[in-house]
Formats: structure tokens, sequence, C-alpha cells
């Protein structure tokens, strides 16, 4: 085994980007934030792009900053969304957002050639009305689509010109909805049914797997030596985070926290049932073979967009107030899809309340209250559907990523489940992309056991018990989701 190595995890989210430095020895990590860049999307001609190039030029910065020396670079993001190259490798646009409106009405065109039951029997892939498979719907007979030749998922795309490779990650594939889940591979059936052109997706890879190298001009604009091999890490940033989940064994659940909350249970394989599709949970496949059974929640967003609409005010003084208002006096659905475009999210939350005949809050602190307990409700519904759903017994719930230090978030998250609730690592989904990263290079070995036993090891952990109460959340659920 090497003694210890010097990583580079790019961590693409949804409103930043970060390059964190890792220094990892087979008994210990430690690291560091080497460059935080926002991630801000531009609207150009009515359609919500991402900035692409910004987040690549964010991602040179980020490498220049640990320079000099470094063994390997990975890179995780959020899920779904894809660049079209064509014929001489050039990007056809922008990606678009996940959250522009093109999507409407597209996943009916997809289900009128593949029933939705048809569908989720292949890939297990819960709806979302932006899953790639409903883009591609929606693009349908654009000039763009039809002068692609390749397409790339977001972190493949940022790969790609890290290295010049074009293959397809595994975990984040498998939220296409175009990937057999049973066999881990592309569906040519669905594509074909789909009009869709099979020669269109780039070979898979599992995490773990070494792409490529640096590119020579990659390696001059950064001042970093070669070779730095670039490694397939659980390019899906849930992916990379729940291979950090410090669990013991395999009864938790976990709750990856940041823009989006994913809820779930790790398992063997997917769950391809009846039940599971009309609980709308998602069969994502995960790093050594795994299966992510989760739900998407709307998560922090709920939050980020209230704070944005009231101007960006301290968040610290916002949750001490909210933890003082009286608890559930007003719940919503955090998976309404009403939640999901931008624009004025306390108007949203009290005209939902108002359509449930609960008083909307009218206070900002009333308002983060009535978030923090719609979003550990439904963490609560999730978790125990994702144990119902699995068989899988549930002794402690992890939250990690942006959310584990949300302390009230945390704590009523373990009075809603009845279950102890674990904090950290904050950083989850650059932890998960840097060990695997450290054991495709030698210097870890084992499976998710080993490399969370490490993570245990070198990151502070908060512990959350129950507190009670049980009856008013089975209540406030009641309430909320009768029947």
């Amino acid at each position: 085994m090497t003694a210890r190595a010097r990583v580079a995890a790019v961590d693409l989210g949804a409103s930043s980007g970060r390059v964190m430095a890792f220094d990892i020895a087979p008994d210990r990590m430690n690291f560091t934030e080497a460059h935080r860049f926002p991630n801000r999307p531009v609207r150009l001609g009515g359609t919500l792009h991402w900035d692409v190039l910004a987040l690549h030029r964010g991602v040179l910065d980020g490498l220049r900053a640990v320079e000099p020396r470094l063994d390997a670079v990975g890179v995780d993001s959020w899920a779904v969304d894809y660049g079209l190259l064509d014929a001489t490798g050039a990007l056809l646009g922008n990606p678009v957002h996940y959250r522009d409106a093109r999507t409407d009405g597209a996943a009916d065109a997809v289900h009128a050639r593949v029933p939705a039951a048809e569908l989720y029997g292949v890939t297990g892939v819960q709806v979302l009305p932006f899953n790639t498979v409903y883009q591609l719907a929606a693009a349908a007979g654009t000039p763009q689509l039809a002068a692609a030749r390749q397409l790339l998922l977001v972190p493949d795309l940022l790969g790609h010109w890290l290295t010049g490779a074009r293959v397809a990650e595994v975990t984040n594939a498998s939220t296409t909805g175009l990937l057999d889940a049973r066999t881990r591979t592309w569906s040519r059936e669905l594509m074909a049914r789909l009009d869709l052109d099979p020669d269109l997706f780039p070979p898979l890879v599992e995490a773990g797997t070494v792409v490529g190298d640096l590119l020579p001009h990659v390696l001059a604009e950064t001042g970093l030596t070669g070779p730095v091999p670039v490694v397939a890490v659980g390019s899906h940033d849930t992916a990379s985070a729940v291979v950090a989940v410090p669990a013991e064994g395999s009864r938790f659940a976990y709750v990856a926290t940041g823009t989006w909350s994913l809820v779930g249970v790790e398992l063997a394989g997917p769950v391809l049932t009846g039940a599971g599709r009309r609980a709308n949970f998602s069969n994502e496949l995960g790093v050594d073979g795994t299966v992510r059974h989760l739900r998407n929640v709307m998560g922090l967003w709920l939050l980020q967009e209230c704070l944005r609409e009231w101007g960006d005010p301290a968040l610290g003084p916002l949750l001490a107030a909210a933890a003082d208002e009286p608890a559930l006096a007003a719940v919503v659905d955090a998976g309404d899809p009403a939640f999901i475009p931008p624009g004025d999210m306390p108007a949203r939350l009290a005209a939902a309340c108002a359509r449930t005949g609960q008083p909307p809050p009218t206070t900002p602190a009333a308002v983060v209250r009535c978030v923090l307990d719609s979003l550990a409700l439904a963490h609560r519904r999730a978790v125990r559907e994702a144990a119902d759903l699995s068989g899988r017994q549930v002794d402690v719930v992890h939250v990690v990523g942006g959310g584990a230090r949300n302390a009230l978030l945390c704590r009523l998250t373990a009075d809603a489940c009845g279950l102890p609730v674990v904090a950290g690592p904050v950083e989850a989904a650059a932890c998960g992309n840097a060990l695997v990263q450290a054991r495709a290079l030698g210097v870890v070995s084992g499976g998710l056991a080993e490399l969370r036993a490490l993570v245990r090891a070198s990151t502070g952990l908060a512990r959350y018990e129950p507190g009670g109460g049980t009856g008013d959340w089975r209540a406030a659920e009641e309430r909320l989701f009768p029947g």
C-alpha cells in the first residue's frame, strides 16, 4: 500500500462549487477548502441554463490552489443535467437547468410510449419532472439534439475537459431513467422505444475507475506536475455523500441534506415493486455495487429561497427565533412539485398552508419553523417507508451534508423519526469522493465499512436523541396526508 496521498475532490452543488484538498493516510484524513466559487444559473431567451464554463474555470482555479503536488482528482455534482457535444467535440450550448419549465408535460409524453410502471420496473427511478429521460423528450426535434453526437452528464463533462475521456459513471447515470437498475447497464430497449440514439450515451464505468490523466494544457494552466490521474468517483454527489456516512453496520438510514434532502437506506439490490413506485422511491446505484433506495425531498431549497426573498438575512438569529416558535403550527408537503421553481417561496408556503386549512406563518421565524418542521416530517415519512419497502431495520439516522450543521433541523428529525440522529460530516460528498480516490491509489483498502471507519476516526460528529412527542408528529402527518 502507498503510505499517503494528496487528492483534490471537486464537489459541485446547485449554488456553489468547491475544490477540497485531502491528505489521506491509511488511518486518518485531513482536508482543507482550497477554493470555493459560486454556481449562478443564467436565464437566456426564456431558458434557465447552468454556466458550465464558469464552473470549469472554478475547477481550474481550485486545482491551481492545491499545486504543486497532487496525486489524483475526482469530480462529483448534482444529477440528471447534461451537456451535448457535436461531431467535433464542441459543446452545443450551456446545459439547461433542471428547474427550467421546458419539461412541463414531458413525463406524460414519455409514459405514452413506455408506461410509468414499466419504466420503473426497468430503471427503478422515481418520477421527477426533470429526470434526464424527460429532459430529452422535451428536447426532441431541437437543432441541438439533432446535431448531438455525445451526451455527457455534468460531472462527466467536466471530467472530459480535464482528460479528454468520454464516459458515464454509473451512480449518476442511474438517475437518468435510462439505465437498467438490475444489470447496471444502459437499457437499449428503452432508448429504442423512445427514439433515442444509443450511440449518444458513452460507455459506463464504475466508481474507482481511473479514466485518464490531466491533459497537458490543464497541467500548464494549473501548475501541476503530471501525470495526475482523474478517478471516476461516485459522481452523483449523493453517492459520494453516502460513502462518507459514518455508520457502523447496515441498520441505518441516511438523510443527505443540501439543496435537496435524499432520504433512504443502502441495499444490495433494487426494490422494483409496485409499492415502491407508488411511494415514489428511487433505486439509485451506489458505490461498490450498492443501491440507494431513497426518496427526493425538496430539502433546504425551501429555506434558501425564503432567505433570498428576504434579502439574505443572517441565518443564526432566525434559527434561534424559530426554535422558540410553536411546534408543528403549520406544515407543508416538502415533496410538492409546486416548490421546485425559484420564486417567492414564503408566499407559496403560505398558499400551501391555506389550501390545507392551516393558518399560514406570518413572520420570518414562523416561516423558518414551518420549513424545518415540514422537512423533519418528510424525513420521518421517508425513513419509515424506506424501511417498510426494503425490509431493512433502521436503528439510527445519519444526517450528512450542509444540513448536518443545522442543529434545529437535526433535533426535529430525531424527534420526528423517534430515532437517534448522528450529524456529520458536513462535507460528506467531498469526503466520499476523496476516499474512493484514495482507495483507487492504494492508500486505503477494504470496502465501505473500512472507508466509513476512516470517516469516524477523522471527523467530529454530533448526536441528537429523540425528545418524545411521537404522537404530535403522527397527528401532523395524518393532518397533512389523510388516509
